[in-house]
Parts: C-alpha cells; sequence; structure tokens
C-alpha cells in the first residue's frame, strides 16, 4: 500500500522550519541516531581526546539529540503552563554535566531522544483524511439561472437554486430533483453498491453520481451544511476528541515531574541542615537522584512492545497506525461491522438463474448478456460476467440495435427485429414477475437477493437473483470473535429484508438497517455507552465518521482512501479472521508493558533509596537506570516472534 507523501506548503519561504520537517519526515529519528554515534566515537577516542574537545563533542551530542525534546518540552510547558518530562530529561543531563559526567548524560539524551523519535515515527498519523473526502465533493456546479447555464464554484450555490446535473456527473449539493430522473450511485454515502431509482420531487444528496440520466436539482441545503460536509465534520471532531488513557498519561507526566523536581530541591539542602552530610554531598545526591529518577526505562517500557508488536502484526497483514490503537484493541467488547465490502465482497454476482418451460437457455443467456454488456451498471455487469461463464464468449455475433436505458428501471434493445426488456418487476410487469416460476421473485426478495426479469414477446422468460456475497472467511472470523466473548453488530444501509439475510447468513448477534453515516456514528455511540469499548470494520467513505468515532476503527485493504487514511487499523489482506490474531498480540503486549512498567519502576524506587542511603555513586546509578532500560527493552522484543 502506497502512503500519500506530505504535501509541501505554499508558505515555504516564510516557514522554513515546517518546511524542513515535511521535507525530511525522519529529521528526528536520524538527529537521535548520529548523537548516539557521535557519544560511541567519544568514547572510544576518549584516551586521544583533550578535555576541550571531549566536552566539545558531548555539546554536540547533546545539542544533536536533544533539540527537538527541549523545544518540545519548553513549548509544551509554555503552551500547557505544566512541567513534563521531556524538561525533567533535559535536567537530569545537564545535572550530569555539571558534576563532570558527560557521558552518562549524554546517554539519558540519546536514549530518550531516539525512544521520542521512534514514537513519533510509529505513531505520526496520516492527516489527509479531510482532502480524500473533499477530493469527492465537486467544485463547482451549473446554476440555472432565467433559463441560462452558468458554471460557479459550489459556495455560491443558495436555498432555492437550480443546478444541472448530467448523467455520469457527481451531484454537487442536497437537494429535491425537478425535472428528469436516474439511478444513483450513493455508495459514497450510505456505502450500498446498487444504485437506487429518483425521480422528480426526491431527494438527492450531495457526493452522489448520477448514473445514467440527466436531471435538475432544487438545492433545500447549504454547502455547509449537506450529508458529505456532515461527514468530514463528524471525521475532524471524532479525531480531535481525547482518549481518557492520553489524559490519564497527561496528567500523571505532570505529576511526577513535579514530584521529582520536589524531591530534588529537598535533596539539595535537607540533607545538608538535618542529616550532617557536606554541601557538596548534598547537591551530589541530588544530582544523582535526578539521573536515577528519569524515566528512560518508563518510556522503554512501552515503545519498544509497542514497536515489535506492530512489526509481528504487519508481517501478519495487519498494519496498525500507532501503538496506542494495538493497546486499545485488547480492551473491545463488540464490534460492528460495515456489510458492502466487509462482510461481503462488494460485487454483485448471479446467484440464482430461472428460465421459462421449453427456453433455450443458452440463447437467452446470450441475447441477455449482449444486451447488457452494452451498460455500465453494476447488475448489467453481474449479467454479462455470468453469461460468460455459463456459456463462454459466443461465436455467433448478436446484432444488438436501438438499445434504450429506461433510466432507474430497465434496458431495453431489439435483437433480429424481437424486443428484448431486462429489468425490475415493475419494469416488465409486476404482476407477470410475481407469477413467474411459482413466484419466485418472492422466495429471492427473502434472501436479502435483487430479481432482474428478462421479458420478450410479452413474456418472461428467464429471472436472475443478483447478491453480494460473503466473504469466504467472514464466517469464520464471526465465530472466532463471539468464542472470546465479543459481540458482533452490523450496520448496513441496506434495507431490513437484506439486512437480515445477510445478517442470519453470517450468523452476526445483531444487525441494524437503513443507516445513514451519521445514524452509523450514533448507533456506534450507543454501543459505546453499552460495551464500553467497541470497534468498527469498514471500507467505504461513508464508513469514515464511524472508524474515527469507534474506540477503534478497522479498515479493509481494499477500501477507499477515506476509510484507509480515518481508520487505526487496516487489514491489508482484507482478511476479517485477522482480528482475533491482533485482539490475542494486543493482550500479549499489554502484559509485557505492565510487567516493564512494574519493574522500571520498582528499579527507580531502589536506586532512590539506595541514593539516599549513600549506597550507589553516580556511574552505578547510571548503570542501573540503563540496565533496567536494557531488560525492558529485550523483554518487550520478545513479540516479535
Amino acid at each position: 500500500m502506497e502512503w500519500r507523501s506530505a504535501i509541501f506548503p505554499k508558505s515555504v519561504t516564510t516557514q522554513p522550519t515546517k518546511w524542513l520537517i515535511k521535507s525530511v519526515p525522519h529529521l528526528e529519528l536520524i538527529a537521535a541516531l548520529f548523537s548516539g554515534f557521535i557519544i560511541l566515537v567519544t568514547w572510544l577516542l576518549e584516551s586521544h581526546l583533550s578535555s576541550t574537545w571531549f566536552v566539545l563533542f558531548h555539546l554536540l551530542a547533546f545539542s544533536i539529540g536533544g533539540y527537538a525534546k527541549a523545544k518540545e518540552g519548553i513549548t509544551e510547558t509554555i503552551q500547557n503552563k505544566e512541567l513534563n518530562v521531556e524538561l525533567l530529561m533535559i535536567f537530569a543531563a545537564i545535572g550530569s554535566a555539571i558534576i563532570g559526567y558527560w557521558t552518562e548524560g549524554a546517554i539519558l539524551i540519546f536514549i530518550f531522544a531516539l525512544s521520542g523519535a521512534l514514537e513519533t515515527y510509529t505513531m505520526n498519523k496520516s492527516k489527509e483524511e479531510i482532502s480524500a473526502l473533499l477530493e469527492l465533493q465537486p467544485e463547482e456546479a451549473t446554476r440555472i439561472t432565467n433559463g441560462q447555464e452558468e458554471i460557479v464554484p459550489i459556495k455560491q450555490l443558495k436555498i432555492g437554486d437550480t443546478i444541472f446535473v448530467r448523467a455520469g456527473e457527481r451531484i454537487p449539493a442536497d437537494g429535491i430533483i425537478r425535472t428528469g430522473s436516474t439511478s444513483i450511485d450513493e455508495s459514497a454515502i450510505t456505502g450500498e453498491s446498487i444504485p437506487v431509482t429518483r425521480t422528480r420531487k426526491q431527494e438527492v444528496l450531495a457526493g452522489t453520481v448520477s448514473l445514467d440520466g440527466a436531471i435538475t436539482i432544487s438545492i433545500t441545503k447549504s454547502a455547509d451544511e449537506t450529508m458529505f460536509q456532515k461527514i468530514i465534520n463528524l471525521v475532524q471532531s471524532a479525531q480531535e476528541e481525547k482518549s481518557p488513557s492520553q489524559l490519564f498519561i497527561e496528567q500523571f507526566e505532570g505529576t511526577y515531574v513535579k514530584v521529582v523536581l520536589v524531591a530534588f530541591s529537598i535533596m539539595l539542602f535537607l540533607p545538608y541542615l538535618l542529616l550532617n552530610w557536606s554541601l557538596e554531598e548534598s547537591v551530589y545526591r541530588a544530582i544523582i537522584l535526578l539521573v536515577v529518577a528519569s524515566p528512560c526505562a518508563l518510556v522503554a517500557s512501552i515503545m519498544p512492545a509497542m514497536l515489535s508488536a506492530i512489526s509481528a502484526s504487519a508481517s501478519k497483514g495487519v498494519l496498525f497506525k500507532g501503538g496506542v490503537h494495538l493497546e486499545n484493541l485488547s480492551h473491545i467488547k463488540a464490534i460492528a461491522f460495515d456489510k458492502t465490502g466487509t462482510l461481503t465482497k462488494g460485487d454483485l454476482m448471479v446467484t440464482d438463474a430461472f428460465y421459462a418451460q421449453g427456453t433455450d437457455t443458452d440463447a437467452v443467456l446470450a441475447i441477455a448478456g449482449a444486451i447488457e454488456s452494452q451498460s455500465t451498471h453494476p447488475l448489467a455487469n453481474a449479467i454479462t460476467s455470468y453469461s460468460k461463464e455459463q456459456i463462454g464468449q459466443t461465436k455467433t455475433v448478436i446484432d444488438v440495435v436501438d438499445l434504450r436505458n429506461i433510466s432507474g428501471k430497465g434496458i431495453e434493445a431489439l435483437v433480429e427485429g424481437q424486443l428484448w426488456q431486462i429489468g425490475k418487476p415493475e419494469y416488465v410487469g409486476k404482476e407477470l414477475a410475481e407469477a413467474f416460476h411459482d413466484g419466485v421473485l418472492n422466495q429471492l426478495a427473502s434472501e436479502g437477493k435483487t430479481v432482474v426479469f428478462v421479458k420478450t414477446e410479452d413474456r418472461i422468460i428467464a429471472a436472475f437473483g443478483l447478491k453480494d456475497t460473503i466473504r469466504r472467511d467472514t464466517k469464520m472470523a464471526i465465530q472466532s470473535l463471539q468464542q472470546s466473548g465479543i459481540k458482533t453488530i452490523m450496520l448496513t444501509g441496506d434495507n431490513e429484508r437484506t439486512a437480515k439475510a445477510i445478517s442470519e447468513e453470517v450468523g452476526m448477534d445483531a444487525y441494524i438497517a437503513n443507516c445513514l453515516p451519521e445514524e452509523k456514528v450514533n448507533h456506534v455511540k450507543e454501543l459505546q455507552q453499552n460495551y464500553l469499548h467497541v470497534a468498527m470494520v469498514g471500507d467505504g467513505i461513508n464508513d469514515a465518521p464511524s472508524l474515527a468515532t469507534a474506540n477503534v476503527g478497522i479498515a479493509m485493504g481494499e477500501g477507499t482512501d477515506v476509510a484507509l487514511e480515518t481508520a487505526d487499523v487496516i487489514l491489508m489482506k482484507n482478511d476479517l479472521s485477522k482480528i482475533i490474531n491482533a485482539i490475542t498480540l494486543s493482550k500479549r503486549m499489554n502484559r509485557i508493558i505492565k510487567q516493564n512498567v512494574f519493574f522500571s519502576i520498582g528499579v527507580i524506587v531502589i536506586l532512590i533509596l539506595s541514593n539516599y542511603f549513600q549506597a550507589i555513586d553516580l556511574p552505578f546509578g547510571v548503570i542501573g537506570h540503563e540496565g533496567s532500560t536494557i531488560l525492558v527493552i529485550l523483554n518487550g522484543l520478545r513479540l516479535l516472534k
């Protein structure tokens, strides 16, 4: 999967820093690694360097490795008026340098900078989903004023204006059809792959496509109130909300820094005043306290484990955009699934064919395939493919003339002077359709299938049942999730009958039909109230708000760009069974992270107490502190297996 590269801002010359970051997306990681290289070289050449060069090399490592974190710490402190861990690390490193332990301070900076750089690299989500949505919104519309057509920006459209939309064009605004009729591809809004017929006085939505008819529309909503704009707003608002875990971490960080700085201040003078320590000893022990209390091990407790789990997951076809989403996945109690393109393949197929008695089935299939091959309608494509599968490529040339698309109803043409009609029951005659083959229409419809009839010489001679088929791995995936105690719910824009049929076939715990994007979001929020932690699986533009609202959004790898960019997790191979594997990995990762956190906190406590009782010196403090960091990293790397 190729992700979109960052777009350079127009104001490059006025914003050189931002331009540099976008031009070199891994600059922070490169700086951290380079500072580590300088530290290594300085350590190897220490015996050959003068004290001046020794200090200069370490200052260079401090500056290169610590710049990003120092800037981040200072900026966030000013903005939030709250001290943070970044500043604590800088203080610890500077304190080490002040008392002559340059290498120890530089190593602290390097490890913290490297962790931060890796976190930035792995958790940097794409911010282009809104741009991808806007690409589907036409920028201009054909407005009709006093009988004259004029091209205007959609922002100039007002309620009551009349616009003209040609066949094949995307509708630019919500409104009511005044003249004409057409089949509308509403997949961008509802996710339903089968086009729907819209005629006079019926509503159409911005972002949908008029497939085969020209229509005029009276606008009913301004550009900023359309259903399409609501999708954009929902994605934005959902992404801006902070998770409870994130808020807790931010609060913990501020408290942690304050406690350490207070302890540092006390250590500077209290032992000197009350315990008969020398002032030099008190300052020395206070600096050691800053070093051993620095959060390198705590940071390393999480990121290496997450990176390892993300790498292992990616090798199995599941891509996480950040470790936090992998962490959250283990808490999921319910998963909502879109239907079309998620539980199903998203491609219509002929599943049933019925013929009138005495009919030459091959001849009917050949003619129906020849007629439908001249249409781009999804139903026509399915029948054309079915014809080729059943009888192969016919050698006889079928001369199709006077072909006409009957908008929203079907298609008709002359073959050897005989009129052939292919379409909906209403088009070929509802009574004839309902009576054909002992009422097969009702049977197929109850199974959630779309029925297309073939009529000639005033009688129906064939009927085809079409359906969006279930993915091969869907049933197994749903069963595995249910066995793990996770509730499964289908959210679909389909009608009640189709939704019920698919839900029963797949084995879902529940389903909700006739869902527009805004309604899907509301249903996801209701599920969150009932189950607390909810995931959403989808593939279409219409799923983007729900994917952003859910605690974890999961997109199919073959989904739209918007779904891929909005989701937190991507199933690269479109295999739903991989979800249960990812959940298992998430639980294992969380166990390892808890082990690391308790261990690292325990080491910090032991080192702090040892320092207070004057049992360790600074080199041993650094060894204990960095040793615990290495151990938790190695423990996290076990997830690579």
